[in-house]
């Protein structure tokens, strides 16, 4: 059976967060390929968590590497008033010139005093309000991305952060770290969907700064043998991926499907627009 959107599905549950890769765009090519009541949903490269959200399991595990955008989840769903807080004074004080002296903070001693909810608030702050809502951090982990100038930026999104704190209190598991991690002993029923950083079709285009350890094509391929363990188990999943000569030799004994995706961020506008990428399945 495939995935039926439910009348009870929360339609203010969204990305509080613009993440580059962001699955908005693929939901209805998506969708039809996830089962409809999986074990366990497990998406370990989660990022702005949009196929999580629109599909909304109940029971979950969700991960990434980067440790600021996990926080984000964790505060979300254990402090969310704490954190409205935040951003409402943060909205108050937004200028071009607050930016930098916010982005700036992690380049101080200051940084490690800041609470979980003053860290979740500062990068929700710096998402909405930076150069096309990129989020990429230089190889010391700094972010680095200009102030976006924005009129009028959502940086409270009261009713997006309510509706998301509301649904972690669901069986929802949130981890951080290598992926791989949370693919380990999974039970039958489970399904997987993968969305790691995307194989680069041209020297310029790789989106790896999440993390400052980056995401190449060594990883590609460990990617690969970790989606044939989940095959050889009997793991359904799905991977979204660049429609690129590696990536289809690397997955030429698996299931692919070529699909068309709007993209709104990138470091340059002339490279916006729609673009070919592969869901793979086993």
């Amino acid at each position: 059976m495939l995935f039926k959107e439910a009348m009870h599905k929360n339609l203010l549950l969204k990305p509080v967060v613009k993440w580059v890769g962001g699955k908005r765009q693929l939901l209805e090519d998506i969708a039809p390929l996830v089962p409809s009541s999986p074990t366990i949903y497990v998406e370990p490269f989660v990022g702005g968590g949009a196929v999580l959200l629109y599909m909304q399991p109940k029971h979950a595990i969700i991960n990434d590497l980067n440790e600021e955008l996990v926080n984000v989840y964790r505060v979300v769903r254990h402090d969310a008033d704490a954190l409205l807080e935040l951003l409402l004074a943060h909205e108050k004080r937004n200028s071009s010139e607050y930016f930098y002296e916010v982005r700036g903070l992690d380049r101080t001693s200051s940084f490690e005093k800041l609470t979980d909810v003053q860290r979740a608030a500062r990068i929700i702050y710096l998402n909405k309000t930076c150069y096309n809502g990129m989020f990429r951090v230089n190889s010391a982990g700094q972010l680095n991305v200009p102030y976006g100038k924005y009129k009028h930026p959502n940086i409270v999104n009261r009713s997006g952060i309510k509706a998301l704190e509301t649904y972690l209190q669901n069986d929802i598991d949130i981890c951080c770290g290598d992926y791989a991690n949370c693919l380990k002993d999974l039970p039958k029923g489970s399904f997987v969907y993968l969305d790691p950083p995307y194989m680069p079709i041209t020297a310029t285009s790789a989106f790896t700064g999440y993390t400052e350890e980056g995401f190449g094509y060594s990883e590609q391929v460990r990617l690969r043998n970790e989606c044939a363990k989940l095959r050889e188990q009997g793991i359904a999943f799905l991977q979204s991926n660049s429609h690129c000569e590696q990536i289809i030799d690397l997955y030429k004994d698996f299931k692919i499907k070529k699909v068309r995706a709007k993209r709104a961020i990138n470091s340059r506008g002339d490279r916006r627009g729609e673009v070919d990428e592969v869901l793979i399945s086993g």
